[in-house]
């Protein structure tokens, strides 16, 4: 494991800033996810946008000179310049108020709220937790916290992180394999440069993982569709998730569901049996 020195102080200096961008919510990428997903629906102006849907607008757009080698947007501009070079999606929280609507404008501000640095057994670890909040007609459409996770890069092969047996009990059961042609849509969809979700010989050989490894939020996307294909009338409220284990488009996923007094658990696991993202759901 590569050993980097981490300036927390200056680090902290992003805490607070804050970005605004306005969009047109044009229906296209809603139909082109809801391909990707084998749903029927043909979206139009006016349609109500799923969540978490909305990741796939308000989107960098990074230059050619402005990317890194791993295909992520070089470090600094409004998220803090972390020094580590492995970076992931861990978790987020989010609250619907409203559904946002395809065919209008929408505005999402985006503010660092919090830098943290903690060492964990692989070495140092920042966490970096940002607050977003979406508007459409002056009115609050969607709260989110999202926590960014920045640690060395190994420089060998190692093992998995021990994993979680998954529960036994689910409601609802779905598999499906997320090849390397899902992976590349969803990538495009949300402008993911990150080689490691299409670039097998980068993944395998730069970052030591066995395979592609399956984006975070397109779990957590997977995960409200299982809910959202169980109960379709149904309007989600809250909804929060944690990355536990890296999900590779060589291995069958395995969604599940399980209802409960204030609406349903979700995870997925691995062909082992290992949880790789537990999430909860809470419908209005």
């Amino acid at each position: 494991m590569r050993s980097t020195s981490v300036d927390l102080a200056h680090l902290q200096q992003w805490v607070g800033r804050s970005e605004s961008r306005e969009q047109h919510l044009d229906p296209f990428p809603a139909r082109a996810l809801a391909g990707l997903l084998d749903r029927e629906q043909a979206y139009g102006d006016g349609d109500a946008l799923p969540l978490p849907w909305h990741w796939l607008y308000f989107l960098d757009a990074p230059s050619r000179e402005g990317t890194g080698a791993d295909g992520h947007p070089k470090r600094g501009g409004f998220l803090p310049p972390v020094p580590l070079p492995r970076r992931m999606w861990a978790a987020g929280e989010l609250t619907l108020h409203e559904p946002l609507r395809l065919g209008r404008a929408a505005r999402k501000t985006s503010t660092v709220r919090s830098v943290e640095l903690k060492q964990g057994k692989a070495g140092a670890l920042v966490f970096v937790t940002v607050a977003h909040e979406l508007e459409q007609d002056g009115q609050p459409r969607i709260s989110e916290l999202q926590h960014i996770v920045y640690r060395d890069a190994p420089t060998a092969p190692t093992p998995l992180p021990p994993g979680e047996a998954a529960p036994t009990d689910a409601t609802w059961q779905r598999a499906l394999r997320p090849d390397a042609v899902m992976l590349f849509r969803y990538s495009a969809l949300t402008y993911n440069g990150h080689r490691i979700h299409y670039d097998r010989d980068y993944a395998t050989r730069e970052e030591f993982y066995p395979a592609l490894v399956v984006h975070g939020p397109l779990l957590a996307t997977l995960l409200l569709d299982l809910a959202a294909r169980e109960r379709p009338d149904a309007v989600p409220a809250q909804f929060s998730f944690r990355a536990q284990r890296p999900a590779f488009d060589t291995d069958e996923l395995h969604l599940n569901g399980r209802l409960n007094a204030d609406g349903v658990a979700l995870w997925t696991n691995d062909p082992q049996g290992f949880i790789g993202m537990n999430a909860t759901l809470r419908w209005r």
